[in-house]
């Protein structure tokens, strides 16, 4: 994490990396403000122009807030620790359809982290991290968010003098 945090911040300006942590320590769920802030408000209040409607002009839709920021935490291989929110469409998804499901928030949030703690645990997890214009230009002290997760099997090493191809998919 050190030297992508210095990358970002060079003349570089790396802004997209797949991280590997050495290990994951905690799923952390923290309640979020259940309403869009007006900024954001405002900003859908543009017009939509990928797919007007026809005869009319069409703001775009407002999509409901998901009311819970998610968070691991982990430690890298030089034993930094570091916290990042979870910005990942496929987290947001799966908590939707889980209310849906459920009709419980409790539920949804623990389906949620049924997958992405206990299931995950279980793979050889890879983060897809990116950078935000808002905390890139002010330099933040790690601009990173995750915005996607990669979860394949984790494969079992096989002696190098056998010559036999691992399978990555089961």
């Amino acid at each position: 994490m050190s030297k992508l945090i210095v990358d970002s911040q060079n003349p570089t300006n790396v802004s997209l990396a797949t991280f590997k942590p050495q290990r994951l320590l905690s799923f952390e769920i923290e309640e979020d403000e259940r309403e869009w802030k007006n900024e954001w408000k405002e900003q859908l209040k543009q017009l939509d122009l990928f797919w007007p409607q026809e005869g009319n002009s069409s703001q775009r839709k407002l999509i409901e807030k998901i009311p819970y920021k998610f968070f691991y935490r982990f430690e890298d291989e030089d034993g930094r620790i570091s916290r990042l929110m979870i910005e990942d469409w496929e987290i947001g998804q799966l908590y939707f359809k889980c209310l849906k499901g459920h009709q419980s928030e409790d539920v949804a949030i623990q389906k949620v982290k049924e997958k992405y703690w206990d299931f995950f645990l279980t793979r050889d997890i890879h983060l897809f991290l990116g950078t935000t214009k808002q905390w890139h230009a002010r330099r933040s002290p790690n601009p990173f968010v995750i915005i996607g997760v990669f979860y394949p099997p984790v494969i079992e090493e096989q002696p190098a003098n056998k010559g036999v191809q691992l399978r990555l998919f089961e």
